[in-house]
């Protein structure tokens, strides 16, 4: 994804919220999918989304990706 990606849809992000990282599993189950990604920091976050998110961004083991950070949850955004 382009530095400039979310201010192109009409978004903007502030820089401290976003973590990179490399996805290390993918667990569905049922309507929600678990993606643990490892964040060169070096940690590890786990982000609970729908089956379907993950589906339509194609996210699998070993994925470039950037945890996007709410107050309330985490969203992904794949390069």
């Amino acid at each position: 994804m382009r530095d400039d990606f979310w201010e192109a849809v009409g978004l903007k992000l502030s820089a401290r919220n976003q973590l990179k990282g490399t996805v290390k599993e993918v667990v569905s189950d049922g309507v929600v999918a678990k993606v643990k990604i490892h964040i060169d920091a070096p940690m590890e976050i786990t982000a609970v989304v729908t089956k379907e998110a993950v589906e339509e961004l194609g996210v699998k083991k070993g994925d470039k990706i950037t945890a996007i950070v709410k107050s309330t949850e985490i969203m992904l955004g794949k390069d």
